[in-house]
């Protein structure tokens, strides 16, 4: 039986990282790319020499690490530093899971699940996913989770929705959409039990 590849996409405060954890209990293979892209620009990280030679060495922290606050402030200048930014840590993220994809292939899983914020922004990632699985609520219950959870206020909670996909857009990409309102866990667990046998889990 063919690896099934099914993309996971969602607006901050969906519950996305939950319903991904719920996955993995269930045995799908996960793979996170931003937590990936977080991997190859920390300390020791292979983006971290092109990053250096492209913008300069003081864009590396005393930490060795990205210096992400200094890297926002120069993207927000030069809006073609991001471009530059990503076509350094695209191929690196690209060819990182596909490492894990073949390790999941080798362990003989049925399902992968990408979990990918920007899924619905970025054509390439559509192109990798055989499906696309969209948790979904409404945009007061997004702005109310993350406040409740995080120093963000509700206005910098509103700008990062405002810089995602409009909720319609990713509605209408999705294959298999779980809406995660009014919910209690088991009730989004249950949900997800009924998606993940759609994916042969």
């Amino acid at each position: 039986m063919p690896l099934l590849r099914v993309g996971l996409t969602g607006g901050i405060g969906s519950g996305k990282s939950t319903v991904l954890q719920m996955f993995a209990a269930l045995g799908a293979a996960v793979i996170d790319a931003d937590a990936i892209s977080r991997a190859v620009t920390a300390p020791g990280g292979a983006a971290l020499p092109h990053i250096a030679r492209e913008f300069g060495r003081h864009f590396i922290g005393v930490d060795g690490a990205l210096d992400r606050a200094l890297m926002r402030e120069h993207a927000y200048a030069d809006p073609k530093a991001r471009e530059r930014l990503e076509a350094i840590i695209h191929p690196l993220v690209g060819a990182e899971s596909e490492r894990q994809v073949q390790a999941a292939h080798g362990s003989g899983s049925r399902c992968i699940v990408f979990d990918i914020p920007l899924l619905v922004e970025s054509g390439r990632w559509r192109r990798q996913v055989d499906q696309v699985l969209v948790v979904d609520c409404p945009v007061e219950t997004q702005i109310a989770r993350v406040v409740a959870r995080s120093a963000l206020t509700r206005a910098q909670v509103e700008a990062i929705i405002a810089a995602q996909a409009p909720r319609a857009q990713r509605l209408a990409a999705a294959d298999v959409v779980i809406c995660n309102e009014g919910l209690t866990l088991l009730q989004l667990q249950a949900e997800v039990a009924l998606a993940a046998k759609r994916f042969g889990l």
